[in-house]
């Protein structure tokens, strides 16, 4: 039987960064983060902790930074992948290396102030048997307004439509007990959305808000209208916790027929070259739904061929700090 109750303090903490060539802002993100922790070991709250940093195959020079800033502290653990894999896999990989009672998992580019971290363990420690503890942005500062549109948009799709209510405005960065890592790094999808697996394995979750600073230097790898992040929507996101494109797709199929239906009957009651002409249009018509209703499945074929392979979703090349 699982343990319910969580030790509340002190407690062991790892924090889990997914980063590709970061290495402007890690000095900064390091400081901050060891600075945040320090008071809450001189607090009792932490006994130790550890920084867990995957690098997505980066071709700069944030392992030897990395290296560097551990020289006197050796708190710093890397994990190199053997070739860019993405932000999910990187953060599963961080989540089955990680040792601690608690582990917070967030972006390097310090728009996750890591000062949230105290008020990340402050939600756990007050709340009734909590698990997950989410942040959840009230403002998102230096960010584009199209980007922000087609964020909330986003959101507001995955809220309505899915099998699970992912919060609205949370991002990659939370607090995570033991019990509900345990269960996330369980899981064998191939093509992991961790935030809406974060919400699926249930338990008692709460909220912190905060304000989310632009980036502290360098540039934003992901694009909203770049090819990962559209990806990631349709595939990861919405076709593994809904059904609703199916249902859509089946909906415009009973529409097709009603429409057929119509254009057969006028077809014999007005002998029209604009009849013709429409008939010609509502064929063009029907053959475009066809292809975006067989473009949906595909979507959802493409995810069932992925899971099939059973390819390991990531490839560890080495790794640097970890006692094994």
């Amino acid at each position: 039987m699982e343990q319910v109750n969580q030790p509340k303090t002190p407690v062991s903490l790892s924090i889990v960064f997914s980063f590709f060539n970061e290495e402007e802002v890690l000095p900064q993100l390091i400081s901050r983060t060891r600075k945040a922790l320090k008071d809450e070991q001189q607090k009792g709250t932490v006994s130790n902790y550890e920084l867990i940093f995957v690098n997505d195959r980066s071709t700069d020079n944030s392992v030897n930074v990395l290296m560097e800033q551990d020289k006197s502290k050796e708190d710093i653990r890397i994990i190199n992948m053997s070739r860019n894999f993405g932000v999910s896999p990187c953060v599963l990989a961080g989540m089955k290396k990680a040792s601690g009672d608690l582990v917070v998992y967030m972006d390097a580019d310090l728009q996750d102030p890591p000062e949230l971290i105290s008020e990340l363990i402050d939600a756990w420690k007050k709340g009734d048997n909590i698990d997950v503890v989410h942040t959840v942005r009230t403002k998102r500062r230096g960010e584009g307004k199209i980007k922000l549109l087609i964020t909330k948009i986003g959101y507001r799709i995955l809220h309505s439509i899915s099998s699970l209510k992912i919060p609205i405005e949370t991002g990659d960065f939370k607090l995570l007990t033991r019990r509900a890592i345990d269960h996330l790094i369980s899981f064998k999808e191939k093509r992991p959305f961790i935030r809406g697996l974060v919400c699926w394995i249930g338990f008692n979750q709460a909220r912190v808000f905060y304000v989310r600073p632009p980036r502290a230097a360098g540039k934003t790898k992901f694009s909203v209208f770049g090819l990962k992040v559209i990806s990631n929507f349709l595939e990861s996101a919405l076709i593994s916790f809904s059904s609703t494109p199916l249902q859509v797709s089946s909906i415009f199929a009973v529409f097709l027929i009603v429409t057929s239906i119509g254009f057969f009957i006028a077809s014999f009651m007005f002998k029209a070259n604009a009849v013709v002409l429409s008939i010609v249009a509502a064929i063009f018509f029907v053959g475009s739904i066809i292809l975006f209703c067989l473009g949906i499945i595909g979507f959802y074929l493409t995810n069932i061929f992925e899971e099939t392979k059973k390819r390991p979703n990531y490839i560890i090349d080495s790794t640097y700090g970890f006692k094994e």
